[in-house]
Formats: C-alpha cells, sequence, structure tokens
C-alpha cells in the first residue's frame, strides 16, 4: 500500500490568532488617505478665496466630504471615524481658506496707506442676511470696495486712516487693516486649522488600520 505524507494542518487556536493579528496592516494605503482628503480639503478653502473660485471650492468640499464618508463608512466599515472625518473635513476648508488668504497677503503682500471713504451694509446671497462693505482709496487714487472677507466687519469710520496688504500678483483683493503693526496673522485661525488637518487624517488612519470586511 502506498503511503503519502500528510502536510500539518494550519495552527489553530491561540496561535492562529496572535500571527493573524500579527498580520502586517495596509499601513500606506492608510497614510496615503490620511494625507490625500485634508491636503485636497485645504485646496478647496484656498480656491475658495479667489475670484469665482469659491464655486468649485464648494464642488471640491462636498466631493470630498462624501470620498470620506464612503471610504470610511461604507469601504472600511467603521462609523464613527467616517462621521468624525467626515465634520472635520467639511469645517477645514472654512478655516484654511482664510488663514491662507491672511497669512500669504500679509507676509508677501504690499502695504499701502489709504482712507476709508464709505461704509455700509448690502444683502447677502442668503434671504435675510446683511454683511458689512467698505469703500477705501489709497494713494494712488484707486478705490477698493472690500467685504468682510477683507476684514470689513464695520469696525473702521469713515476718514479713517487704514493700510491695505495687496496680493504682489494682483489676483486676491486687498486685506484691509487699522494699521501697518497688524501683519501677524491670526494664530487662532491656524491653530484651528491644523487642529482639523490632525484630526481629519488621525480617523481616516485609524479606520485604515482598523478596516473590516464587509458583512
Amino acid at each position: 500500500m502506498d503511503t503519502y505524507d500528510v502536510p500539518p494542518a494550519a495552527p489553530s487556536g491561540p496561535v492562529g490568532i496572535e500571527a493573524a493579528a500579527a498580520a502586517p496592516r495596509p499601513t500606506l494605503n492608510s497614510v496615503k488617505w490620511a494625507l490625500l482628503l485634508p491636503v485636497v480639503a485645504v485646496v478647496a478653502g484656498i480656491l475658495g478665496q479667489y475670484p469665482y473660485g469659491i464655486w468649485f471650492g464648494v464642488v471640491v468640499t462636498m466631493g470630498v466630504t462624501a470620498t470620506a464618508a464612503i471610504l470610511a463608512g461604507g469601504v472600511w466599515h467603521r462609523a464613527g471615524a467616517a462621521t468624525l472625518a467626515s465634520v472635520t473635513v467639511l469645517a477645514l476648508p472654512f478655516f484654511a481658506g482664510p488663514a491662507f488668504y491672511e497669512t500669504y497677503i500679509k507676509q508677501a503682500g504690499e502695504r499701502v496707506h489709504a482712507v476709508v471713504a464709505d461704509t455700509g451694509e448690502r444683502e447677502g446671497v442668503k434671504k435675510g442676511s446683511v454683511h458689512s462693505v467698505c469703500r477705501v482709496v489709497d494713494t494712488s487714487g484707486a478705490v477698493r470696495d472690500l467685504s468682510e472677507q477683507q476684514n470689513c466687519y464695520g469696525q473702521f469710520k469713515v476718514g479713517q486712516a487704514v493700510v491695505l496688504f495687496q496680493d504682489p500678483l494682483g489676483a486676491l483683493d486687498p486685506y484691509i487693516e487699522a494699521s501697518a503693526d497688524d501683519g501677524e496673522p491670526d494664530a487662532l485661525t491656524l491653530e484651528i486649522t491644523a487642529g482639523l488637518f490632525l484630526v481629519t487624517g488621525a480617523a481616516l488612519f485609524y479606520a485604515g488600520q482598523r478596516r473590516r470586511s464587509g458583512a
């Protein structure tokens, strides 16, 4: 009678569980998404600071929010991480855009003295909403109409001397401040932006490392 060697059985019990736990996680894939989605959200916020770029920024923001929810919740089956990542990645552009705008224009922009010629309010896109506006005249005689996005919140008076930080490339509207000493960006906005970026990345990385197979 012929004899055959029987291959050893696969380990079971605690040994098998430990082997499965020791299996390498898809770390590179997790890192990729943990960095990609927050970076795209930051880009969306930056795009929103440019004229006519706000609509493209909104579309990108909605897309990256949906991607975070589907990826972490629908593909990796981590509902808690998906909810957290979706909320933080949705909020990220609203802080990253103004943080970039103020930091860039105050650090690289040209300081120009100006005078507030008029102040007032205008209706917003949303029914019933009202926004402050300022009209300023700089030393060259150029007239600028600025909004809350350019730091005009009704705090300036007609005839007040102010300083405009102008984009050297001319793509962004000037940013208004009461004096040239106000040349530092808002630290709180930068900190919130960094926090949202880190939380979004951490939630996606966790979901990727702890991903579950479909039910």
